[in-house]
């Protein structure tokens, strides 16, 4: 099996409507079992980069390769091999933790017991075996940011990608959801992860890409990106440096 995780050759997309592209001739390649952060402002390409690799969003041109599998050719296969969780809460609020996680991992093909002990280790893991009778919407929110968590992993992917997995959640929640993807990372699991919290993707990403506007800025090993210039003091002087200082809405 190759070492690399992702490939992305030259790929291009823009929406219908808009002169611009939203992704605009990147090129990267993402090791395997590394912690991979996707950072830039908003609207710089994130969120449609990681929906392209997911294969939930076409793109114009360019390839994508996913454990040495192009994406188009092997999509059914790749899809077993990728977990995503979204920025937003994909789950249903009348549904309980377990009646949502049941139906999900019966979309990857699990089935009784395997099903069950899954479902039950997962919750445990992050916290919420005690609570996973509940319906979603009494959960807060650090705890639904813990079950869609739990939702991307169910079937052992090999690549878990995450969009902004701690937004607005609490300290406690935060930390529990790092301290989960440091384990699964050592587990072997290549982690992509996007997030405005630089402070934060500077502890867990080993390894960096910033993109504004569509383009690859930079990519590498985030310590050696730090000390490669002496105006950086750490992730976030990088990025303001390569990005600006302009708001983006």
């Amino acid at each position: 099996m190759t070492d690399i995780a992702i490939k992305i050759e030259n790929i291009s997309k823009t929406y219908r409507g808009s002169l611009v592209p939203a992704v605009d001739d990147i090129t990267l390649d993402i090791p395997r079992g590394v912690k991979y952060g996707l950072l830039g402002p908003n609207g710089a390409g994130k969120t449609t980069t990681i929906s392209i690799l997911t294969g939930l969003l076409n793109y114009d041109s360019g390839k994508v390769f996913i454990n040495g599998m192009q994406l188009e050719k092997k999509y059914k296969k790749i899809r077993q091999q990728i977990g995503l969780v979204p920025q937003d809460i994909a789950l249903y609020d009348t549904l309980s933790a377990r009646e949502n996680l049941r139906f999900i991992a019966e979309m990857y093909g699990l089935k009784g017991k395997e099903l069950h002990n899954r479902i039950e280790e997962c919750l445990e893991m992050v916290g919420l075996a005690g609570n996973g009778r509940k319906q979603i919407r009494r959960y807060s929110g650090g705890m639904k940011r813990r079950v869609n968590l739990v939702a991307g992993i169910l079937h052992r992917p090999d690549i878990l990608i995450l969009d902004e997995p701690t937004t607005g959640v609490d300290v406690q929640s935060r930390k529990m959801i790092l301290e989960f993807l440091e384990e699964i990372n050592k587990q072997g699991t290549t982690i992509i992860y996007t997030s405005h919290y630089l402070e934060e993707a500077e502890d867990l990403c080993d390894t960096i890409a910033i993109i504004d506007d569509g383009k690859l800025i930079i990519h590498g090993n985030t310590r050696e990106i730090i000390k490669s210039k002496e105006e950086y003091t750490s992730l976030e002087s990088v990025f303001l440096h390569l990005t600006g200082r302009k708001l983006r809405d």
